[in-house]
């Protein structure tokens, strides 16, 4: 019969030498500490998930999506490193699909226990997931036409529309500040993390044996001057922190300064006769802008001022999103969260929400007539990273038009479309058909709703009784490695980044306890040679295009600079790639 340890851990793992496994075991009398497993968001912003070992309960912290490189996207279909029956519940910080995608998955694998989420998010969730469901059929019926000619077997989408709706049974709404008690050993309590609407930091208190542990997961922390929103809580205390780190190496510009940016850019646009299109994530950031939109009015006083304005203000702005209206809806039923000042506007009769000029396509033939109309405006469409939905349709019609503007306001994912165009790409290809980049890039970064490096320290010193350990996720390797050095430099905190499928023990001593072998498909192998070949023809157009512009006379010193730095940026990767 085998013994507790050979039951529950397989394997011994050696990392530089070090025995990191280890057995608590109740029968010999030795503690058994809190547990989390690192499952998503690992050296990577998608597919938050984490699973928590504690009181005698397994539960999972976010259940989302992997988004963007194609290699990470395939693991939504992989199974769970877990298995969904042994899973007690669930919190979910927010409702973007990269924390709450693979809900349904769970629900289709058995999982019936309680979703615990904030009540907006759960509204919000209502929409999102079906939508995501009806995504996940259309890919694998357009996957399922080629491998009809190949003569290869029919894929099932990873779920549908119709069993993300079911999945929502299973969601227990819950209100900012609460306790909750999960079980007489497991409280939680969600705070409002100023991310999107109903975006939360969930506190969550164990009892095991007579002592309590408090483990905070900040999920998605946002920006102290989000439109509409209330700033991120700060908590007093914990003993451990699991905190995002999207932004931990960089700096936001100052909200007033990105509302300028985006009227200048919006007007001279305009007034070319161009169109500006603004991907955007379909809720959230849809609401901010429109929002912001409406705000500009007040800002200035001086004549040039008013006149971008009055430019701005007799285009039509459509938002072509069905779910980004429909999530306009939502925002509406839950003005209570909002911040003091949009409350006061909402009060004096002004919806930040709806302005003249502001027009919601639902049906595709209205959306398919934006791309016919020759009038400069403005559309704001989803997806924000471009890799889905309508917006790809007017980034095709948009693009190559040197009068447009394609306006970024959002974070771009590596291996997304709009990563490559953000990243300076001369022809990106949509739906097949190779499309020049001639319009007008712009990106303004400070409308993220992530929290930069200045905010997540500032979360840190907001403890009054620090906590003992950190361990950052949801971010790439440059931002971690930058906050996770500032972090123990400024505060003497230790920090540790996790690893995909490493367990980590909650003790005085920080260990990890176990390392699952992440399991690789075929497909994503004969992918990787597919894509060596590809970079083989990428790199021989990079070669054409460099010369072009270095023999450019009118090529500024700060081009040349930025071409330089890009080339040892790449340099810099596949030399990461050839050593391991």
């Amino acid at each position: 019969m085998q013994s507790f340890c050979e039951n529950r851990y397989r394997r011994i793992y050696l990392k530089q030498g070090i025995l990191l496994y280890l057995c608590k075991s109740k029968e010999k009398g030795m503690d058994f500490f809190m547990k989390i497993t690192f499952l998503g968001a690992t050296r990577t912003v998608t597919g938050s998930n984490f699973l928590v070992e504690g009181a005698g309960k397994k539960f999972l912290v976010d259940c989302g999506m992997w988004q963007g490189k194609a290699e990470q996207e395939m693991e939504n279909s992989q199974e769970f490193e877990f298995n969904p029956l042994e899973i007690d519940f669930m919190l979910l910080t927010h409702a973007h699909i990269d924390h709450s995608g693979r809900i349904p998955k769970l629900y289709k694998e058995g999982f019936r226990n309680k979703v615990y989420a904030q009540k907006a998010t759960c509204d919000l969730c209502a929409l999102m997931l079906p939508d995501s469901g009806h995504i996940q059929e259309t890919e694998a019926e357009w996957k399922n036409k080629k491998r009809k000619r190949k003569g290869e077997e029919p894929i099932e989408p990873i779920y549908t529309a119709e069993l993300a709706a079911k999945s929502l049974e299973i969601f227990e709404p819950v209100q900012y500040d609460q306790i909750v008690e999960i079980t007489p050993d497991i409280h939680v309590r969600f705070n409002d993390a100023g991310h999107m609407l109903g975006s939360s930091i969930i506190e969550v208190w164990i009892k095991e044996e007579g002592k309590e542990t408090k483990t905070v997961f900040t999920g998605d922390i946002g920006n102290n001057d989000i439109p509409l929103l209330s700033p991120p809580t700060m908590i007093e205390d914990t003993d451990f922190l699991v905190m995002e780190s999207t932004y931990g190496s960089r700096l936001h510009m100052r909200n007033d300064e990105k509302a300028e940016i985006f009227l200048d850019v919006v007007s001279e646009t305009l007034d070319k006769g161009g169109t500006v299109v603004v991907p955007s994530f379909a809720v959230g950031r849809t609401q901010e802008i429109l929002y912001e939109i409406n705000k500009l009015k007040d800002e200035h006083e001086d004549e040039e001022f008013r006149r971008k304005y009055r430019t701005l203000m007799k285009a039509p702005v459509y938002v072509d999103s069905p779910l980004a209206i429909s999530a306009t809806e939502v925002f509406r039923e839950n003005t209570e969260l909002f911040d003091e000042e949009t409350k006061e506007e909402i009060m004096r009769g002004d919806n930040p929400l709806e302005f003249p000029g502001l027009q919601f396509t639902r049906t595709a033939d209205e959306s398919k007539a934006l791309n016919e109309d020759q009038r400069p405006s403005i559309i704001i469409s989803a997806s924000g990273m471009c890799e889905v939905g309508r917006i790809k349709h007017h980034l095709k019609h948009n693009l190559w038009n040197p009068n447009s503007t394609i306006l970024f306001v959002g974070y771009q994912a590596p291996g997304t479309l709009g990563y490559s165009i953000v990243n300076g790409a001369k022809t990106v290809k949509i739906f097949g058909e190779e499309i020049a980049v001639n319009a007008r890039i712009e990106y303004i970064e400070g409308y993220s709703g992530h929290a930069d490096q200045e905010l997540l320290m500032n979360c840190i010193y907001s403890y009054i009784k620090k906590p003992k350990h950190i361990f950052l996720v949801h971010g790439e390797p440059e931002s971690q490695d930058v906050l996770a050095d500032k972090i123990e430099t400024e505060t003497g905190i230790g920090v540790t980044i996790p690893e995909f499928g490493q367990t980590y023990e909650l003790n005085e001593e920080i260990a990890m306890t176990h390392q699952i072998e992440r399991k690789v498909d075929k497909t994503i192998k004969s992918e990787i040679l597919d894509r060596l070949g590809k970079l083989k023809e990428e790199l021989k157009d990079m070669e054409v295009y460099v010369n072009e512009d270095l023999q450019d006379e009118n090529l500024r010193d700060e081009d040349i600079f930025r071409i330089n730095e890009k080339i040892k940026d790449l340099e810099k990767q596949i030399l990461n790639v050839i050593e391991g």
